[in-house]
């Protein structure tokens, strides 16, 4: 992975993406003490930046080996930004989900025009099931996060970002990323080191499944106790990527950890203060810079808000958790 890659991408995606902006609001600024800038990727196409790295990995495949198909496998915003990439280029898709993935990321993912197969979580492989339908039916598989053009799509938020924050006069600030497998985070601080090095990527996550943190303190590959049980469905991975964990290792900060309540909290301070709507896995870096001030340093602060497909339950829940 390098920044030649990234830069690539961006000009892959360049008319088919979304520059998403970069928010700021006095009464988030209030409740984390400093300044905090977000960038809301939930407003990207199939509302969360795994858009980004779909239509990164779609597009750079041979013509006639994309005609043939893809195949992913996904909880939901990644088997989204993969379906709506492959119907935009005229191609088949079939995308692996979990059962108990939200209902309206399996909805959506169908509404694209993807054959949806769910499986157990808890009790099957996706990646040995992923395996055997490729090879059956001679599909690429784009992989969620440890795909070398799935990382250089994400990239390109970073690439973004570093000049939004120029425009903003901020040098010098941590980058908070929500964090699953560490493809956003890691296409992220490959992207900063070269276009903007006083910026330092950070991964956010959800208590109980903080393998990218514990990875990171530990200086290796550490993995989850649990594959499932947090409501933040998006970012629960088995452990970080082998080709993601290395740059996350070399270029970011120590990672951060909140609750389910704090990421709802979020959700709610995202809406009621910005107008966006987030899912608790696409909040979980909102949650961090407000949540854990003393772990933060500097007057400035930007976040990722990475997704924002959330079920009306649990948006509901968000809501109430403000009075």
């Amino acid at each position: 992975m390098n920044i030649d890659m990234i830069r690539a991408a961006a000009r892959r995606l360049e008319g088919h993406v979304r520059r998403t902006p970069l928010l700021n609001s006095p009464f988030l600024d209030d409740i984390a003490g400093r300044r905090v800038w977000v960038k809301p990727e939930c407003l990207q196409h199939t509302g969360s930046f795994k858009f980004r790295g779909g239509w990164s990995a779609v597009s750079a495949l041979e013509p006639s080996v994309r005609a043939k198909g893809v195949i992913a496998f996904s909880s939901g915003n990644h088997a989204q930004g993969v379906a709506y990439a492959a119907k935009l280029h005229g191609v088949p898709a079939v995308i692996i989900m979990p059962a108990d993935a939200p209902r309206l990321k399996i909805a959506n993912t169908r509404a694209l025009g993807a054959e949806v197969v769910l499986y157990d979580r808890m009790t099957e492989d996706r990646d040995a099931i992923g395996a055997a339908m490729a090879e059956e039916r001679e599909l690429t598989l784009i992989k969620p996060f440890d795909d070398p053009l799935v990382i250089a799509g994400q990239g390109t938020t970073g690439l973004e970002i570093a000049q939004q924050a120029a425009d903003a006069g901020i040098a010098r600030a941590d980058v908070i990323a929500c964090c699953g497998g560490g493809g956003l985070t890691s296409g992220i601080a490959l992207a900063l080191e070269a276009e903007a090095p006083g910026l330092r990527a950070r991964t956010a996550e959800p208590e109980g499944f903080d393998d990218a943190a514990r990875s990171l303190a530990a200086g290796e590959i550490t993995r989850n106790a649990a594959l499932g049980g947090s409501i933040c469905d998006a970012i629960v991975t088995p452990q970080p990527g082998d080709l993601t964990f290395p740059i996350l290792k070399r270029l970011c900060g120590p990672g951060l950890v909140v609750s389910d309540n704090e990421a709802l909290q979020a959700i709610g301070h995202a809406f009621n203060r910005l107008k966006l709507v987030a899912e608790p896995g696409g909040a979980v870096a909102l949650a961090a810079a407000l949540f854990r001030q003393d772990e933060i340093d500097g007057d400035d602060v930007i976040v990722t808000i990475s997704g924002g497909n959330v079920d009306s339950d649990i948006f509901s829940r968000a809501l109430a958790t403000l009075g």
